[in-house]
């Protein structure tokens, strides 16, 4: 059983004798403290307060989905003498994590977590379906709309386009800078919609999408017809991307991604 006590941005002498006095009562195995990993120096100083008073015997860091690296955890650790035993990544109920000293390590020095992004792919993809796709681009046999749609799903069960590249290094976030989980989202949501209102034979054949057809779809999806428009471009984008995966040119793929991509630039 998990007792979540009332949490403060500031400390105050009543919210401290309140939680010696519950400390007192449940007698709990784990007394784990609660750490913004955006607060910075705040979040040291919030840290002393509470070891002064609570017999601390671990540390959670939360945020790490968003633009902080997590340089906090090392000033904390230092100040409780305490191990950092969880990071929380969304606000999902699965988005509580074992913490990695080493991963950690990378995020801050801008190297990525892409140890985390696999296990995350492993948890969240349907790993038939993915290997579905392959089999079919590797064959040679045409990629779709249903295949680019099936695609923005997978994409959103591993948390959308800035929550991916948050776990990436460096130099690949810089292709999603400026776009937060939340846009992204709106983003694949978007494009899921406008498929949505394709037919199926549109799916399987894009180019019979001609401008009546652009705007009864546009007009279904609730979108302006340039939106289609954009739609249309990113998924021939993504099939000239999907040839070169057919052809084993992962890096001119991963290159031709930059501005075609639904967050990325």
């Amino acid at each position: 059983m998990i007792f979540d006590t009332a949490g403060r941005l500031a400390i105050d002498e009543a919210m401290m004798d309140e939680i010696k006095q519950l400390h007192a009562q449940l007698k709990p195995i784990e007394t784990l403290f609660v750490v913004d990993a955006m607060q910075g120096q705040d979040a040291v100083n919030t840290a002393r307060a509470f070891n002064e008073v609570l017999p601390l015997t671990g540390v959670v860091l939360t945020k790490l989905d968003g633009d902080a690296r997590g340089g906090a955890a090392l000033s904390v650790r230092q100040i409780t003498g305490c191990p950092i035993k969880f990071v929380g990544v969304s606000e999902k109920v699965d988005g509580l994590e074992p913490f990695h000293p080493e991963r950690m390590a990378s995020r801050i020095l801008g190297m990525g977590d892409v140890l985390s992004l696999i296990e995350h792919a492993q948890k969240n993809v349907d790993l038939d379906e993915a290997k579905k796709l392959a089999d079919k681009v590797k064959s040679g046999k045409s990629f779709d709309l249903e295949d680019f749609k099936a695609q923005m799903q997978q994409m959103r069960k591993m948390g959308g386009v800035g929550a991916m590249m948050d776990k990436m290094p460096a130099q690949m976030a810089g292709m999603a800078a400026g776009m937060s989980s939340a846009a992204g989202d709106k983003s694949l949501a978007r494009i899921e919609g406008i498929i949505n209102s394709m037919t199926p034979l549109e799916r399987r054949k894009p180019e019979l999408i001609k401008a009546s057809r652009k705007r009864r779809i546009a007009t279904g999806a609730g979108v302006q017809v340039q939106e289609v428009n954009r739609l249309l471009t990113q998924f021939e984008e993504m099939q000239k991307m999907m040839k070169m995966f057919a052809k084993g040119g992962m890096a001119k793929m991963m290159r031709a991604m930059q501005g075609r991509f639904p967050g990325m630039r």
